[in-house]
């Protein structure tokens, strides 16, 4: 079994829904001036390996199970609409029952 942590590490560069992770890539060194500009041409110099890293964002999300959760989804599958955002969460209490309110108003008036 994979410790933990390093499995939360190597997750966190994947879509949860789409299964999209980092590609392989390489930045290439140029020197020189181009023919087109007047010189003799361009020359690689180097090849450095790099990676591009998909644009993953952290959304409230409703699972197909019901379940509302943050997942890491990546900007694509947003744009295709693969995944429902949850609700805005309101945190107004729910309102009282009509004869509770006029209990509580018999209460105040008996004090007074």
């Amino acid at each position: 079994m994979i410790h933990d942590s390093l499995t939360k590490e190597i997750m966190a560069k994947i879509c949860e829904l789409t299964g999209k992770g980092a590609r392989k890539g390489s930045i290439i060194w140029r020197s020189g001036k181009s023919k087109k500009s007047g010189g003799i041409g361009t020359h690689v110099t180097a090849i450095t390996k790099r990676r591009f890293l998909p644009n993953l964002q952290r959304v409230k999300a409703i699972l197909p199970s019901g379940e509302v959760r943050y997942v890491r989804v990546a900007a694509t599958a947003l744009k295709k609409g693969l995944i429902t955002k949850a609700p805005k969460r309101t945190w107004k209490k729910p309102e009282a029952k009509a004869g509770a309110e006029v209990k509580a108003g018999s209460k105040a008036a008996a004090k007074a």
